[in-house]
């Protein structure tokens, strides 16, 4: 008879081990989702008082790249006639600006502090007064949405609102510091963009009776797949995005009119 000790403890078999990493991921991703919930509750709760306190943190950061000029000043009086066409609770509270950057980047980005960053390289792109426009509308749809705060990054997200109810403005400023390098790395969901391409079409079209325009900046990104554009980076694919609008022009049944050129300032 064999005196030789039995294992008591035999090692996992693949399928108990399968079980496990299922039952890790499936944590991972219930944690993740809760996180989302919890994240997007917060947004709604944080007032806007507390995002003008992010905003003076961040916008100075890009009001010193960007000095006073003929263009930014034309991109604002865009800015002041898309705004006229803004639903009465998003304008108030609200004092949106333009800030030009003379910087090669091809990108736009929404700041909480109602700023909108329009970078030199995406302006020398625009051919028409209108897809400019649609930018702008556009920007403004992640304004009406809250978006730029979702940018911000879940924790940071987190932090804001904390430091808010628990009355920490040493902590506010912190997480509005960390919050410039979040925006310049943010990336917007496929239906966030949607949601703020819908909104800017609207604009777009309660701006000058039809939505001439809407799709062009779209359509040329789409044509320079090799192009080094931040905006794809912080954006989905442009391709899609046309699609998207051509269905939401012809649903909405919005005329297409005829493009205004660009103002000279902006040539």
């Amino acid at each position: 008879m064999s005196n030789a000790p039995t294992n008591r403890n035999p090692p996992p078999s693949n399928r108990q081990l399968l079980i496990l990493l299922g039952l890790f991921i499936g944590f991972i991703v219930a944690v993740l989702w809760l996180l989302n919930l919890l994240v997007n509750g917060l947004i709604g709760m944080i007032p806007l008082s507390v995002e003008q306190k992010l905003g003076a943190v961040i916008v100075p950061v890009y009001e010193k790249q960007a000095k006073p000029s003929p263009t930014q000043d034309t991109l604002n009086q865009l800015l002041d006639r898309l705004e006229q066409k803004l639903p009465a609770e998003q304008q108030k509270g609200r004092d949106y600006q333009v800030l030009y950057l003379p910087e090669s980047t091809v990108n736009a980005i929404a700041l909480p502090g109602d700023a909108i960053v329009i970078y030199q390289g995406l302006l020398e792109q625009a051919e028409s007064e209108n897809e400019l426009m649609m930018v702008l509308a556009h920007e403004l749809g992640h304004f009406a949405h809250r978006d730029h705060l979702r940018g911000l990054g879940r924790v940071l997200v987190v932090r804001v609102a904390l430091a808010y109810f628990l009355g920490d403005a040493g902590a506010l400023q912190s997480a509005a510091s960390g919050a410039v390098e979040a925006i310049a790395r943010s990336q917007y969901s496929q239906s966030q963009e949607q949601e703020a391409d819908a909104f800017g079409l609207m604009l777009l079209y309660d701006t000058y009776g039809h939505v001439a325009g809407a799709t062009d900046f779209f359509e040329r990104m789409s044509e320079k797949p090799g192009a080094n554009f931040a905006f794809l980076s912080t954006h989905p694919a442009p391709k899609k995005r046309v699609e998207e609008l051509e269905r939401l022009i012809k649903k909405q049944g919005y005329e297409i009119g005829t493009r205004s050129p660009l103002p000279k300032t902006l040539k």
